[in-house]
């Protein structure tokens, strides 16, 4: 009602805003603290079995709650809004309206904006050299069991590997001992040429499965072989493609790529005593052999091998050269040295790069940004937790946060010649005469893809006060953080028996071990850490390199086996068909006998899992291998579909001696994939979406783009649904309406997030032909009619860059620059641009929706891949396929084999069938209207 006082005041029942704020006080402390994990059972589960509190799995509150703080946040507004003029009132009411209405109806968080304001502007090139890699003949690949033996025996220090040994795959140098093997291994050389392509082709590791194959009496396809049409050109695709099977079942090869990883285990090798068991004086040959092949013309080094030079990628490189042993006067190091202070000098580099010189003690500390471990002391409901953060994201920043709260600094750093000598090397001024304060937030322009917004560097500067000046305070939250950190870690360790999720946070964790033993590189974690080195590393034909993950075993073979199936021929292969089977009954997440038995079944507990924000695992597939043990959800769907594929095939129905799957296991493997679908109907990676949308304007690393939290996907949105609705043939009574709802869910998802264009953006490969396999499937899969708007637009816009040749290409740049590639595939795919793996992901979309409008483009992509096809039945190798953080590029050397298979199959299998069967129908409805 009016209040007398004043006209443009309303007068307000009895309403206290100190009530406002203690209701909203009494619903955080409540639901946020004392009914969050109540009741038990139900962490991370979707409706209605939720936590009733906050659920640290889902980063999400129950109905109930979210209703108790809506209601009292109504109360509080109310009560503040007593004390402002009617304008004012009407003002803020018709704000929060119109922020409801962007809330429901705007631009989804998932969806990545672009094309970005500044693109890519430079090209990598390399001076023409082809350099021969003569070490090759003298390392051996060994996956399973066998890689198990190779590696108790050469470290030798009583420790057993633990988890599931198939997918495992390493390199172990061999010294020959006859003359003639002696004489064999010396002419086994292998060149590389970067300025032709920097990507390699995987020759070492397929020429030694194709000597095997012929060893066993095995034939390889040749020229002879003249396929007479597209499914003939599969089946030549898979004889070649099954020879570089694993005796495990997997299909293994070179997930290499990015630049900026072996300098990291370098450094923590030479911190840690450069012991030749951490990596052998053959491994470090290899590693320089690598890292001179890739140096390019200006000096530098990319971020990734196909990037241009970068301060990033250039400052680590340099270092990992000098602690290797090469000497400074040598003429590649004269020349990076060069290009490092033509830009000024490591002061500019990215932040990661400054994290491993203050470790090695050539940066100082000061001049590094603040990375507090006492921020983990936060309860889970504040809305800034680090529990909240994207895991890759997380898991990085924990062993930083704890070797930056310690301070730690290699300890011989100012008795070492080479950190002496490289405090000279690395900047354009006097060392001593730093102001290292003043330089935190340097970074040079080409490598500053995210730019820090001002929140960010106020968030930073603020903190550098808290170092300086925090004194207790600061300290003994600090402690706690620290103790913290460090059993974190230690479970992470354990939960992946000693992988760890990925290779920076795999060399940081072994850091930290390290120093938490007291330096002590005898002490049992240390050991069981080293053990797992040869699981990151690799050989090809451009030396070792460290790949991005521990492989990608499992997804890999996952594409290979449903390619062969839609084919309709992999009863044509039967032993491999078995192997692929019993690979991924045994790759299945804590869910055989020996993984049960690791010391990560123990973690798989609710106190665990809430204590460590670790998703439910058990049921789940990898990226890479069982042992690993992170599931994801695209992984999970494609392991699932994989086996349901191989299921009903007839080799596998009368193998006597076929794995048993049981029910449970594959319901367990549902529940992983309905419990990672976001609040926005998308499915995210590895976790639910925990955070928010600015927690972006947060991101520290400058070189990478949306780190801060799991997004949802349109890549993982559409496998998950493949996976659920091929669980759904088999066992369509299981949680059926939670099936439904899913996918009713998710199709909404891929409509709001594909661009007006018609295209999807892609998040893990390059780029848009990719994204466009996945949304097309997507929508259809869901039910849309292969005449929607939607599912046409999307093939209108492929139809629109596909070119003369009838192929279709990009490179890392579409996701660099978030647009289609201006010159496609050109720098290392076919002179218009072409390339075979965007090729056969354009026809999989196109294909999928089996229009008789498309068959003149459709066929034309299907002559091109059979005119690239080898005398092998291989493809070549072009470029980089694989990204990841929308800036750096990854290697996946089996798509050309996998992709090309999956397009022709998919083309003589259900789209000429389906054209064919449509034109007959059209011909005879026709002739009936004719009568």
């Amino acid at each position: 009602r009016r209040n007398p006082r004043s006209a443009m005041m309303i007068e307000y029942l009895a309403l206290s805003p100190g009530a406002g704020f203690g209701m909203v006080a009494l619903c955080v402390v409540v639901f946020g603290q004392f009914l969050s994990g109540k009741p038990k059972g139900r962490l991370g589960e979707v409706l209605p079995a939720r936590e009733i509190g906050y659920d640290n799995i889902r980063g999400e509150y129950s109905h109930v709650a979210a209703l108790c703080f809506l209601l009292s946040s109504c109360y509080l507004l109310l009560s503040l809004l007593q004390y402002v003029p009617l304008t004012a009132q009407a003002l803020v009411i018709v704000m929060l309206l119109l922020f409801a209405v962007w809330v429901v109806s705007g631009t989804p968080v998932s969806m990545p904006s672009g094309p970005r304001n500044h693109p890519i502007d430079r090209q990598p090139e390399w001076s023409k050299k082809t350099h021969a890699f003569k070490q090759a003949g003298q390392w051996k690949a060994y996956v399973s069991h066998a890689s198990h033996k190779v590696t108790e025996a050469s470290m030798k220090n009583g420790q057993k590997l633990t988890g599931e040994p198939d997918g495992r795959q390493i390199w172990h140098h061999h010294t020959a001992s006859s003359k003639d093997e002696k004489k064999q291994g010396k002419n086994v050389s292998f060149s590389f040429d970067p300025s032709e392509n920097p990507n390699s082709a995987d020759l070492v590791f397929r020429a030694q499965m194709i000597n095997a194959w012929k060893a066993k009496g095995g034939k390889v396809p040749e020229g002879s072989w003249a396929p007479k049409d597209a499914l003939d050109a599969a089946r030549k695709g898979i004889a070649f493609y099954q020879m570089l099977q694993c005796d495990d079942g997997h299909f293994a090869g070179d997930y290499g790529g990015p630049m900026f990883l072996m300098p990291g285990l370098i450094t923590v090798w030479y911190i840690t005593g450069k012991s030749d068991k951490f990596l052998s004086p053959q491994q470090r040959a290899a590693m320089v052999h690598y890292l001179r092949v890739h140096q390019q013309k200006d000096g530098g080094w990319g971020t990734h091998i196909e990037s241009p030079s970068t301060m990033f990628g250039t400052t680590l490189n340099y270092v990992a050269l000098r602690l290797l042993g090469e000497g400074k006067d040598d003429p590649q190091i004269v020349k990076a040295r060069a290009f490092l202070k033509k830009e000024g000098g490591v002061l500019y580099t990215a932040s990661w790069a400054k994290f491993y010189l203050c470790l090695l003690g050539v940066m100082h500390w000061d001049g590094h940004n603040s990375i507090p471990a006492e921020f983990w002391m936060l309860p889970d409901w504040f809305p800034f937790h680090p529990g909240r953060l994207w895991c890759h994201c997380r898991m990085v920043y924990l062993p930083m946060s704890y070797l930056y709260g310690l301070r730690f600094v290699y300890p011989h750093t100012d008795t070492d010649p080479v950190t002496i000598s490289l405090r000279k090397e690395l900047y354009c001024e006097d060392y001593e005469t730093i102001n290292w304060d003043s330089t935190r937030h340097w970074v040079a322009p080409m490598d500053n893809y995210s730019p820090k917004p001002y929140t960010m560097v106020l968030a930073q500067d603020l903190l550098s006060y808290w170092e300086r000046y925090g004194g207790i305070l600061r300290d003994i939250p600090r402690r706690w953080g620290l103790e913290y950190t460090a059993g974190y870690m230690a479970a992470e360790d354990l939960q992946t028996n000693f992988i760890d999720i990925g290779p920076v946070n795999k060399v940081l964790n072994m850091l930290s071990a390290w120093v938490r033993s007291g330096m002590d590189s005898n002490s049992v974690v240390f050991q069981k850490h080293l053990m797992r080195i040869p699981d990151y590393l690799w050989i090809a034909e451009d030396g070792m390199k460290m790949q991005g993950y521990n492989g990608s075993q499992c997804w890999d073979t996952s594409f290979a086996i449903q390619a062969m199936a839609e084919a309709g021929l992999a009863d044509e292969f039967p032993e491999m068909t078995r192997k692929a089977y019993a690979y991924f009954e045994r790759t299945q997440i804590l869910s055989t006998e020996v993984s049960q038995k690791s010391p990560a079944y123990a973690y798989e507990d609710e106190a665990s899992r809430r204590k460590y924000y670790r998703h439910v695992s058990e049921g789940g597939w990898p990226f890479s291998t069982s042992a690993h043990g992170w599931p994801i959800s695209d992984c999970t769907s494609e392991g699932l579909k994989g086996l349901l594929v191989l299921k009903r095939l007839k080799c596998i129905e009368e193998w006597k001696e076929a794995p048993k799957m049981t029910h449970e296991r594959f319901h367990k493997a549902v529940n992983v994939l309905l419990t990672l679908q976001n609040f926005d109907g998308g499915f995210a990676t590895y976790e639910n979406n925990r955070g928010y949308g600015w927690y972006e304007s947060l991101n520290p690393s400058e070189t990478f783009g949306d780190i801060m939290i799991d997004y949802s996907y349109v890549e993982c949105t559409t496998a998950s649904l493949g996976g659920l609705l091929a669980f759904q043939k088999y066992y369509p009574d299981h949680r059926a309406d939670e099936v439904a709802d899913a996918i009713a869910r998710a199709r909404k998802f891929l409509k709001a997030i594909q661009r007006a264009d018609g295209s999807w953006y892609g998040s893990w490969a390059c780029c848009f032909t990719y994204a466009a396999w996945f949304g097309v499937e997507g929508l259809l899969v869901c039910g849309e009619d292969k005449n929607s708007p939607h599912i046409r637009k999307a093939i209108e816009f492929l139809k629109g860059h596909q070119n003369e040749n009838g192929g279709w290409g990009e490179d890392f740049r579409s996701c660099f620059d978030k647009k289609y590639a201006k010159e496609g595939m050109k720098a290392y795919g076919d002179e218009q641009g072409s390339g075979i793996v965007p090729t056969a992901w354009a026809l999989l979309a196109i294909t999928a929706a089996k229009n008789a409008k498309d068959i003149e483009c459709v066929e034309k992509g299907i002559k091109y891949l059979m005119r690239r096809q080898q005398d092998t039945g291989d493809w070549p190798q072009e470029g980089i396929s694989g990204v990841f953080n929308r800036s750096c590029g990854i290697t996946y050397t089996s798509y050309r084999n996998a992709f090309p298979i999956w397009a022709l199959g998919r083309y003589a299998r259900v789209f000429v069938p389906a054209v064919k069967g449509a034109k007959a129908a059209q011909k005879k409805e026709a002739v009936k209207q004719q009568q």
